[in-house]
């Protein structure tokens, strides 16, 4: 399995991201799923499911709220409340699926909505995080039946043939990958750069969970 970044960070990402959304809710009085755009459409979201060191550890997620909203309402303190809430919870598991499945959480949240999500907390939230995960992969492959790798083939509107013909990467192989009997994540360097070229895409963009 390939993560988004280093294991070491995950807790704080996981703390971060539950506090950000739980203050966005309680404090900051944003809708949920009103915030969670805003995060996406930030540079925040982007350095965060990177994993950089300097918003994961340099930043509370009071912090990383602030900097999503552009220094509006930046005197608002945060209470501090001893039970966490559903909102707090949802950040919390979605931070720990992003870092398991490697995907963005635009691409994440535009199969599954973060209010989805949220009401998943009964009952996840007493179940161990894996099995949430599990849920999500579930729902997740049965709405994108089709592979990354496929999709953006049939965008561009090559055939198996022509694009096997134009990468270099056998038929058979590429077969594999759509049919996911091979796994792409796993694939020869070589083969994963010369379709993303052919593709006009990034090699993150052919990965799949």
């Amino acid at each position: 399995m390939i993560h988004a970044y280093d294991k070491n960070y995950l807790d704080l990402a996981m703390s971060h991201l539950g506090e950000m959304l739980d203050f966005a809710t309680y404090d900051l009085k944003y809708q949920l799923d009103d915030f969670w755009g805003k995060f996406l459409s930030s540079n925040e979201s982007r350095r965060f499911e990177r994993g950089e060191s300097s918003i994961l550890a340099g930043k509370s997620g009071v912090e990383i709220a602030y900097d999503v909203i552009m220094d509006e309402l930046r005197t608002i303190k945060p209470r501090f409340v001893k039970n966490r809430s559903k909102e707090y919870w949802t950040g919390w598991a979605l931070a720990y699926f992003q870092w398991e499945s490697g995907l963005s959480f635009s691409k994440i949240t535009e199969t599954i909505p973060i209010v989805e999500i949220s009401n998943m907390y009964h009952p996840y939230h007493e179940m161990d995080i894996r099995q949430f995960c599990d849920n999500m992969k579930e729902i997740y492959h049965a709405r994108n039946p089709l592979t990354e790798l496929k999709k953006r083939r049939m965008k561009l509107k090559l055939s198996q043939k022509s694009l096997s013909e134009i990468s270099g990467v056998p038929l058979r192989t590429l077969q594999q990958y759509e049919q996911r009997q091979k796994d792409i994540n796993k694939a020869q360097a070589n083969y994963i750069i010369a379709l993303a070229k052919a593709l006009y895409c990034e090699t993150f963009d052919l990965m799949e969970y």
